[in-house]
């Protein structure tokens, strides 16, 4: 759905504190990035830059709109080689366009929408998967005291959590009442002896502390115009 924004507002907000956007803008909402309203700007100089907002109105999740840990989480990266957009601002004040919005780089390159990755031949396509891996991996490795994020979350009990979440979503579920049936669908078949099994205190793995992205995809990732190389990850 599009939602325009104060474009008079934003020029003000961007003349007195990102110097590096030259005003005035175009504005142009991305078909994607639904769990964000996220719009292109050009700005006079035909330079290009990306804002991302928290959507208006009430939420039925906080968790996915967190606009200020997804700046926070990039900017820390910034300093690593991890491929994320450059960042340049994030604004609070809910008066200047609505909701907080952050700024960062637009990045020249290819998003596939769909995982098949269509319209690349079959050994780009599996180098584009190995490099969408490794990337993770490379992500995962970096040390989030080390950057700057040490009190951007827990730093232990991980597993424990989702376990937890995992049961609590299966009791949930379990209560669903079947269409034909009319009865309760009743817990997965195997969870409770796949929660026993993870709940062995010999089964739980050394706590340790890296960075996890939550909704890894492989239309969150930017790749090279002609490479199958990983040039951004995003949200």
């Amino acid at each position: 759905m599009k939602q325009p924004i104060d474009e008079e507002s934003l020029h003000l907000y961007l003349e007195q504190h990102v110097p590096d956007v030259q005003v005035p803008v175009e504005v142009q909402q991305f078909g994607f990035g639904n769990s964000n309203p996220t719009y292109k700007l050009t700005d006079r100089r035909r330079h290009h830059f990306v804002l991302r907002k928290k959507p208006p109105g009430k939420l039925l999740t906080t968790a996915a709109h967190r606009i200020d840990r997804e700046y926070r989480v990039i900017r820390a990266l910034n300093g690593t080689d991890i491929p994320v957009p450059r960042v340049y601002c994030l604004c609070e004040d809910e008066n200047v366009i609505g909701t907080p919005f952050y700024i960062m780089e637009f990045l020249d390159g290819r998003i596939f929408q769909d995982a098949h990755i269509p319209g690349v031949l079959s050994w780009e396509r599996n180098a584009m998967w190995k490099e969408a891996v490794q990337t993770l991996a490379r992500l995962h490795w970096v040390d989030p005291m080390a950057v700057g994020l040490s009190s951007f979350g827990k730093s232990h009990g991980f597993y424990t959590r989702q376990r937890r979440t995992l049961e609590s979503l299966d009791n949930s579920y379990s209560k669903v009442v079947d269409i034909e049936s009319k009865e309760p669908v009743g817990r997965t078949p195997g969870m409770d002896e796949m929660l026993a099994y993870f709940g062995d205190d010999q089964h739980q793995p050394q706590d340790c502390a890296s960075i996890i992205h939550g909704d890894y995809k492989i239309d969150n990732l930017v790749f090279h115009k002609t490479k199958p190389e990983v040039i951004g990850i995003l949200e």
